[in-house]
């Protein structure tokens, strides 16, 4: 799963799955765009990081929930490194709430970014990644999206929304022989995993058949296989990486 020469922009990676994400990528070679909305301390150290192990990063400041930063961020990004071979769609965010105490603007706001995000960032480097040689979209979904969570209805239906986006979006990239796929963590040992209620916690650990909450690791090896050559002839698939829950 050799990298080397290859532009990969994973968006919300300066903490958390993101950041794993980016340095497994940049180990195998990748030239490396770390995104970040307001953790630019996280995301250059990140890069330092990358950096003193050889590879190459930068750190590109964009909420991708707005069109003009993420065109901004395309310009950082194309002086540095040129086109992007691999967009990894990860940001997101959470305003959990039941449904019936959910305002509008809870809604909006989790859908502006978990969605409204991924379509700005494909529709600005959609030209780079149909064109490119290997061409990667990977938009990290959720097994939250495939099952539903108690509380989460706004959440679910963004990461239930990118089996959609990514099924059509294969279709249309097929004819240059670039690709979309969507990887579906569980839940994952992180600091949204974090902000959980203990008993809730427990709760959920007895829904995993291998009764253990995901590593970062876990799921970073299965992105750069599907950024890598290798995954050639996968698209439009959902990739669930969950110990076994059911969806």
């Amino acid at each position: 799963m050799n990298l080397d020469g290859q532009t990969c922009l994973v968006t919300g990676s300066s903490r958390g799955i993101g950041r794993g994400i980016a340095l497994d990528l940049a180990e195998r070679g990748a030239n490396v765009v770390v995104n970040y909305r307001s953790s630019a301390a996280g995301a250059e150290a990140l890069v330092g990081e990358i950096e003193d192990a050889d590879g190459r990063a930068i750190a590109a400041q964009a909420d991708v929930s707005q069109f003009e930063d993420v065109e901004a961020m395309r310009e950082e990004v194309g002086a540095a490194f040129g086109e992007v071979d691999v967009l990894v769609n990860n940001a997101g965010i959470t305003v959990d709430k039941k449904f019936e105490k959910m305002t509008r603007e809870d809604w909006e706001t989790v859908i502006d970014v978990n969605l409204g995000g991924v379509y700005n960032c494909t529709k600005v480097f959609y030209d780079d990644l149909r064109e490119a040689e290997h061409g990667r979209l990977i938009n990290i979904s959720s097994v939250v999206g495939q099952q539903g969570n108690y509380g989460q209805a706004n959440y679910a239906a963004t990461k239930s929304g990118l089996f959609g986006f990514t099924r059509t979006l294969a279709l249309e990239m097929a004819a240059t022989g670039s690709t979309a796929n969507c990887v579906a963590p569980g839940f994952v040992t992180t600091d949204m995993l974090d902000e959980v209620p203990k008993r809730v916690q427990e709760k959920i650990l007895r829904e995993i058949p291998l009764d253990r909450f995901a590593t970062v690791e876990d799921i970073t090896g299965i992105v750069s296989f599907v950024a890598s050559e290798a995954s050639s002839y996968m698209t439009g698939q959902v990739i669930g990486v969950n110990g076994g829950m059911e969806w």
